[in-house]
């Protein structure tokens, strides 16, 4: 039999007497240096060997050697490592880990891609054609930045932090690291990120073609002697007022079987009346772990839209957090899992809404064909008592395929403010008899209908796409792999 749990909460909290403070984790700095060797002495042996590890290969890279306009990235550096030395390897009975199991990464002999390898080239000779301006990421390095003379509009900016122009460095400098921090594993993301790419957009600028950023890990390890090479892209995106970008965010496993790990870093800040529409297609290696974070901060009458469809990695999850720092802003996440082997799909995301006629509107579906597949979903909403007249929409609906199947839901809606639209629900089932039978009676074998049904549930998301090229991408490799 599948398993499923749901556990839902609608949480009507009284006005308090003053607004929640969000906890600011900016610290300034002049230091070029980080050594955790320096910092005290910290319980957990193997979170203090990963961050030496890290460190040691940061020393290892000369891509990685910080210059003087390098500053925000040391910063970077610096408060996590701090951050890191305080922090514990999650367990099942941490609450965000609660149906995450994470021990594989931990019982791995950990590794940390420290250069640029020679299967790059091997990478680059057989990647497809993309009408987007592009860059190609491989264990963390930019290795193949493509951009025609008419991509990109004067004054949009796409490549490393080091290549800014001295006008951006310092605006886009005032962004960097002033985010509030996540887990462990997006300090362990700051503290070995080899470099910062950047996609600036300036005030009014509309770009019509897509960013498109893919991800590949060109080290692979050894499962049986659990060698697990670790990558840790980072991504800073800026658009100032008024402008808009799409950006499609494609993580591929190059080998079906290989064994690595991908912790990539993705931050976005959209100013006042920007939009940005992101597209994110994970297709890592099935032995593979995937532990991403999206963090987006979004000012008055902005929009930023998530069209999520993740499919690989033994593990993967996404950690979504947005917050709303204006009136008439509006948020929307429409995500996909489906798991078809033994594997682990989680999606943590978490929507803070601060202002008024505020708007977010969420869809997570989910399919788990395998009798050892487990989708994890934790959704929170959290209207804060400024946020009067907000309208906050969440769902999520879950296929069991498979007996013994497992889903594990926590929708969580926390209602702060009194003059308010929210709503949020859960459906977890099988396929319903009634659409079979209805398939059934016009000649088609039940097969083929489950088949159908099957994949018109996920197309409910991959429709979504904004770019078409994306969508058939995303619709032939579910259909590929169902």
């Amino acid at each position: 039999m599948a398993a499923a749990t749901v556990l839902g909460r609608l949480s009507l909290i009284p006005n308090l007497s003053s607004k929640p403070k969000l906890k600011s984790t900016r610290r300034a700095t002049t230091s070029t240096t980080v050594s955790v060797r320096a910092q005290a002495s910290f319980s957990d042996p193997f979170v203090l060997q990963l961050a030496e590890s890290l460190e040691d290969s940061l020393s290892a890279s000369p891509s990685s050697t910080l210059s003087s306009s390098s500053l925000p990235l040391q910063r970077i550096r610096e408060s996590s490592a701090e951050t890191l030395l305080s922090t514990p390897w999650p367990s099942r009975k941490d609450e965000p880990f609660r149906f995450t199991d994470t021990s594989f990464i931990r019982y791995s002999q950990i590794e940390p891609v420290s250069t640029q390898q020679q299967r790059d080239s091997e990478i680059l000779d057989n990647l497809t054609e993309t009408q987007f301006p592009n860059a190609v990421i491989i264990d963390g390095f930019v290795s193949n930045l493509t951009i025609g003379p008419s991509d990109l509009p004067d004054g949009v900016y796409f490549g490393s932090f080091s290549g800014l122009p001295d006008e951006l460095t310092n605006r886009v400098s005032e962004f960097i690291g002033n985010f509030d921090s996540g887990d462990l594993f997006w300090s362990i993301n700051g503290m070995g990120a080899p470099d910062l790419t950047v996609i600036y957009v300036p005030a009014g600028c509309k770009v019509e073609n897509s960013i498109h950023l893919r991800y590949f890990s060109g080290e692979t390890g050894d499962r049986e002697s659990k060698r697990l090479p670790v990558s840790n892209p980072r991504v800073f995106v800026l658009v100032e007022e008024g402008g808009e970008i799409g950006i499609v965010e494609e993580f591929v496993g190059k080998d079906e079987d290989g064994f690595y790990w991908t912790n990539p870093v993705l931050e976005v800040v959209v100013q006042k009346n920007a939009k940005v529409k992101h597209s994110y297609l994970q297709k890592e290696s099935m032995a593979a772990a995937h532990i991403k974070w999206t963090f987006v901060r979004q000012e008055a009458e902005s929009e930023y839209e998530l069209v999520e469809v993740s499919t690989g990695g033994r593990l993967g999850r996404h950690n979504v957090h947005v917050q709303q720092l204006g009136p008439d802003t509006l948020t929307e996440l429409t995500t996909f899992h489906m798991c078809v082997n033994e594997q682990t799909l989680d999606l943590h995301s978490r929507i803070v809404l601060d202002h008024p006629r505020g708007s977010s509107r969420q869809l997570h579906k989910c399919i788990v064909a395998h009798s050892s597949g487990q989708a994890v979903f934790d959704g929170n909403v959290r209207v804060n008592k400024y946020a009067q007249q907000t309208n906050a929409e969440q769902l999520t609906r879950s296929l069991l395929l498979k007996p013994r199947a497992t889903v594990n839901i926590k929708p969580n809606l926390q209602i702060i403010a009194d003059d308010v639209k929210c709503s949020h629900g859960a459906a977890i089932s099988d396929l319903e008899e009634d659409q079979l039978f209805y398939f059934q009676a016009r000649g088609i074998d039940l097969e083929t209908a489950r088949r159908a049904l099957i994949s018109s549930f996920g197309s409910e998301v991959i429709e979504k796409f904004p770019n078409r090229v994306i969508r058939d991408q995303a619709r032939n490799h579910v259909k590929g792999l169902l």
